[in-house]
């Protein structure tokens, strides 16, 4: 069984997976906690946090993607999503064997919210669940109305991604085409740093457009195509 806000990709290809992570040196420790976690090693409790598009929700899902082939019961929440859902939704997440819950910082100040996730950490301290949550921030520094929440928080172990400088994007970039079957020049990858939003997230969902597009052309990625197809 697996519990889900968001369907998990198993399989497809492009799915997030610790393998088509592009893993930075200062990101080595983050990952590999990250990895065990998943695994059923390690801290049953862990967050992660860094800014907008260093790669969390890749790593929680590829996380999620590592329990769920074990046969485990699975639930992946994005809090983002927040504002159209309702704070029950983390009602019952105790019977999953792992959990992993995003962006936690859009909840921190909303009392129903906040008691929901204290009411599920509670219990699945008391069984054999494992937490890995995700946040901008260090989840003690973030507004929260419940102190027994803000400390719960603080008990996990906690590890920060670093974002990845111009010449590790454009090297992420061909990692990422390469794990698709595409050849990205280094022309084109230059091309899509000069051209796109700078993000990675921003960055893997254009390789995906163009991924497509290279299949339904059966066309190499050339800078005149990749200007064709992204309108630029």
């Amino acid at each position: 069984m697996v519990t889900q806000q968001l369907p998990l990709p198993i399989g497809e290809s492009g799915a997030p997976s610790f393998e088509n992570y592009y893993l930075a040196a200062a990101n080595r420790e983050s990952v590999a906690a990250v990895e065990r976690c998943g695994q059923g090693k390690g801290d049953r409790f862990l967050c992660l946090r860094g800014p907008s598009g260093v790669g969390k929700t890749h790593l929680l899902l590829a996380a999620c993607q590592i329990a769920a082939q074990k046969g485990e019961r699975v639930a992946y929440v994005p809090l983002k999503r927040a504002v159209i859902m309702a704070p029950e939704i983390l009602g019952g997440l105790e019977v999953a064997a792992f959990v992993a819950i995003d962006d936690i910082d859009h909840i921190a100040g909303y009392r129903h919210w906040e008691e929901s996730l204290l009411h599920l950490y509670n219990l699945l301290q008391e069984g054999r669940g494992r937490l890995l949550l995700a946040s901008t921030d260090k989840p003690s520094t973030l507004h929260w109305l419940l102190p027994d929440l803000r400390s719960r928080l603080g008990w996990g172990l906690g590890y920060q991604l670093q974002p990845l400088d111009d010449h590790q994007k454009h090297a992420a970039l061909q990692f990422q085409a390469a794990k698709r079957g595409l050849e990205l020049p280094d022309e084109v990858a230059g091309f899509l740093l000069r051209h796109s939003e700078r993000d990675m997230h921003s960055l893997s969902s254009i390789l995906a457009q163009l991924e497509r597009a290279s299949m339904a052309a059966q066309r190499r990625l050339t800078v005149p195509f990749v200007r064709q197809v992204l309108d630029i």
